[in-house]
């Protein structure tokens, strides 16, 4: 079985986050880059646990990025993926990148999909639904459970009062929350074998992208704490709603 992890190189939430040209433009001077949480927590780390109960499963990583982003995938090579495809761009529009991510699926005829429920810049949670509509898949969105026997997933996911569970045939694609997997940490061994991993560089195929950055804009300064007696529950309830905004 062939499993394709959707990898994304995100900013470290400790980093200072600035903006340049007008705030058109995310400053990445000074930036630490990760593995998208969601990504290397969840859904790379359960295709790894799947493959530790079957040596058949071969676990390929996919990221949309310049050069700059291979010590981030060279990570998750060495966290337990087998090799890595590398698409030669740095789009941020979602169609375009699912896009790319669906023709490397539709040419490497993979079995299942993952991708973390979101990425923590932008939140989107939109590529693992476009990659199903591209590559005519299933798709289960927000797991937090992911059983395999044979052809068939079994997935639980959180909804409205409880949960819900999904039985679905593969081809298959799944977006990963917490819950189906706990982190881990790369051994020197995975560091070591993932220097010599096959990272395949492609170039993108046209693609239309439907969405772009007009500006970025950081929430505003928090103010100072505001304290109110115990006993003086009118001026609570006038800066709730009048400052607040919360009634």
């Amino acid at each position: 079985m062939k499993i394709l992890v959707c990898i994304s190189k995100t900013p470290d939430t400790t980093s200072k986050i600035a903006f340049t040209d007008g705030n058109t433009k995310f400053d990445e001077s000074g930036v630490q880059w990760i593995i998208n949480p969601y990504d290397e927590w969840y859904s790379l780390v359960r295709a790894i646990e799947l493959k530790e109960k079957d040596a058949a499963v071969s676990i390929h990583l996919i990221t949309i990025g310049t050069a700059d982003s291979e010590p981030i995938i060279r990570k998750a090579l060495a966290l337990g993926g087998d090799e890595a495809i590398r698409v030669n761009s740095n789009s941020s529009d979602a169609y375009f990148i699912a896009t790319q991510i669906a023709e490397i699926a539709k040419q490497g005829g993979y079995d299942l999909i993952f991708t973390g429920k979101e990425t923590i810049d932008y939140n989107g949670s939109s590529i693992g639904g476009m990659i199903a509509e591209l590559t005519d898949a299933p798709y289960i969105s927000l797991a937090t459970k992911f059983e395999l026997a044979g052809t068939t997933a079994t997935i639980t996911r959180e909804v409205d009062g409880g949960e819900e569970v999904a039985e679905v045939d593969l081809p298959l694609v799944v977006s990963c929350q917490k819950g189906v997997a706990e982190q881990r940490i790369p051994n020197m061994r995975g560091i070591m074998a993932a220097r010599t991993k096959p990272l395949k560089v492609v170039e993108p195929i046209a693609a239309d992208t439907l969405s772009s950055i007009i500006s970025y804009e950081l929430p505003p300064a928090k103010a100072g704490v505001k304290l109110v007696a115990a006993d003086n529950v009118s001026e609570l309830a006038r800066l709730l709603h009048e400052e607040a905004k919360v009634i």
